[in-house]
């Protein structure tokens, strides 16, 4: 797709980096996150803090050229699909053979190169934590790839989600269902704006962190 133009910032970047939004038949302004509704459409800069910016501002109605109103809460309602996209996606990818549960089986998937990316529930243990992202700082240590990890989602979200119990820790696979979850995954991370840990945080472990 061609750059499209932010209504916030009034630049032009790459339609994957914006959200759009369209009139509803009720006069509400509707998120698109799949671009594909019909009608004349704006776009957002994809994160929290711009989505909010154009419903306190109301500039939706001059973009789309109709009296349109944003929901109560519009962040609230993107974060919303952009969480349940992503948890949607993971299922699938699940179904497919894509992630992998349990610390031990996260741990051995970051250490033997399969794992794109680390989710720890929002209540996982620094314990359990500390012990995959020191596999983690072991693999790029060794020369290997920096592993992102994300904390967005509780326990209960991920075991819906996965089918399983009590999933504190799960490691997406490098598959294509995989790759297909993980990148909502990040799109739901850069709409919170939460970023996941840095690689450069991961490289600077001690001698101690890689054993």
């Amino acid at each position: 797709m061609n750059d499209r133009t932010c209504i916030v910032t009034r630049t032009a970047q790459p339609a994957e980096n914006l959200i759009r939004f369209v009139a509803g038949p009720d006069g509400m302004v509707v998120p698109d996150l799949k671009r594909n509704l019909p009608g004349r459409g704006c776009w957002v800069t994809a994160d929290r803090a711009h989505v909010d910016k154009a419903a306190a501002k109301n500039l939706f109605a001059r973009s789309l050229k109709a009296g349109v109103k944003p929901p109560e809460n519009l962040g609230g309602l993107v974060d919303e699909l952009l969480s349940k996209a992503a948890l949607g996606a993971l299922g699938l990818a699940r179904k497919a053979g894509a992630v992998a549960l349990g610390a031990a089986k996260v741990e051995a998937a970051v250490r033997s190169g399969k794992a794109s990316a680390v989710l720890h529930a929002l209540e996982a243990s620094e314990d359990g934590v500390r012990k995959i992202t020191a596999a983690r700082r072991a693999v790029v240590h060794m020369g290997g790839p920096d592993v992102p990890a994300y904390k967005l989602f509780s326990e209960q979200e991920l075991s819906l989600a996965l089918g399983a119990t009590n999933v504190i820790h799960a490691a997406v696979l490098g598959r294509d269902a995989g790759k297909a979850a993980l990148k909502r995954v990040m799109a739901l991370e850069t709409f919170r704006g939460d970023f996941a840990e840095k690689p450069e945080a991961v490289a600077l472990g001690t001698a101690e962190d890689v054993e």
